[in-house]
């Protein structure tokens, strides 16, 4: 199987949950979508389904594992072998209390050897493709050799692509919002390890902001994850397809986008203990930046929560931006 990791959207916990994903791909037909982090307990001993099942429209998309026990990864494949993801990556990037309770995320920089059985364990037990997504190191590890030394004990364990989120973590002084602002950036370390390790893919990841920052760094590395912009400027993706794939079928507009969700947002109503502001918590920012964005955001934001509140929310709001065109939103 083959999966085309040119441009991929970051697993980002509370956000990128199924109905963010199969929001993202009306906009995009070909960046790979990843899961929010589901951890081994919760596929183990909690409600696997509940954790796993997305929309068949969301591929590609890729489910990303976090833990440290080989065994239980294994395990964690072999009930994800089930819902036909097309890949499965190794969370050694996450940097909050939690993860460090539960010796996994970014924590296991420190241990490439360890990272290297769980590696082995899930290729062993996985119908898909095996990735890890690290950061450049952890506290006051030197920065590009223990990089180094942690990418090429993974590869030798299998795996041969690698998400690098450019910054190093800080497991203490600093939060979770501020590991993902306060240290530097340091692209030039992941450019390295592809010029070192030509053999391996390696995809580039932190505080990329638009198209033309993703073009330069593939002059350099085979990939570039989006993150935070891709949730809070989305049609940003808008240009992904004909840029990076060679695809020239016009997008969807904006207006489009939002029609197109209107049976998914629909079909979630029927479902048991749903509400609408699932789904369109996720739609927001999709007007950033353009006429009537604010008013968008906040009928929706004051009308998605109340009682019996239903897809003719959405078309409410999409009245307020007066049936106008993308262009003439921008003028």
């Amino acid at each position: 199987m083959t999966v085309n990791r040119r441009i991929s959207i970051a697993p980002m916990m509370d956000w990128t949950d199924r109905h963010d994903r199969y929001f993202l791909r009306l906009i995009s037909q070909h960046a790979l979508l990843y899961t929010e982090m589901v951890t081994t307990g919760a596929l183990i001993y909690g409600d696997a389904h509940r954790h796993l099942r997305y929309n068949n429209a969301e591929h590609p998309v890729a489910l990303q594992l976090g833990g440290s026990n080989p065994d239980d990864l294994a395990r964690a494949c072999d009930i994800a072998n089930g819902y036909g993801y097309d890949e499965i990556n190794l969370n050694c990037g996450c940097p909050s209390d939690r993860v460090q309770n539960g010796a996994f995320g970014a924590c296991l920089m420190a241990t490439p050897d360890i990272v290297a059985n769980c590696v082995r364990s899930m290729i062993a037990a996985s119908d898909a493709p095996v990735t890890v997504k690290n950061r450049i190191g952890i506290d006051d590890q030197e920065d590009y050799p223990s990089l180094k030394r942690f990418v090429e004990t993974v590869a030798d364990a299998g795996c041969k692509t690698f998400i690098v989120h450019a910054r190093k973590a800080w497991l203490n002084g600093l939060s979770p919002k501020e590991n993902r602002e306060v240290p530097p950036l340091k692209y030039d370390l992941v450019y390295q390890l592809k010029q070192e390790l030509p053999e391996l893919e390696i995809i580039i990841n932190g505080g990329i902001k638009t198209l033309d920052e993703t073009e330069t760094h593939l002059a350099q590395v085979d990939g570039v994850m989006i993150g935070r912009e891709a949730y809070q400027n989305p049609y940003i993706l808008a240009g992904v397809d004909a840029r990076f794939y060679g695809d020239d079928a016009p997008p969807r507009t904006r207006h489009q986008v939002v029609e197109a969700m209107l049976p998914y947002i629909e079909t979630h109503l029927e479902e048991p203990h749903t509400m609408l502001g699932h789904v369109t918590r996720h739609m927001l920012g999709l007007f950033q930046g353009l006429r009537g964005a604010k008013q968008w955001r906040r009928y929706i934001s004051e009308n998605a929560h109340r009682k019996g509140a239903d897809a003719n929310v959405v078309r409410e709001a999409l009245a307020l931006l007066a049936e106008q065109s993308d262009e003439a939103l921008s003028a």
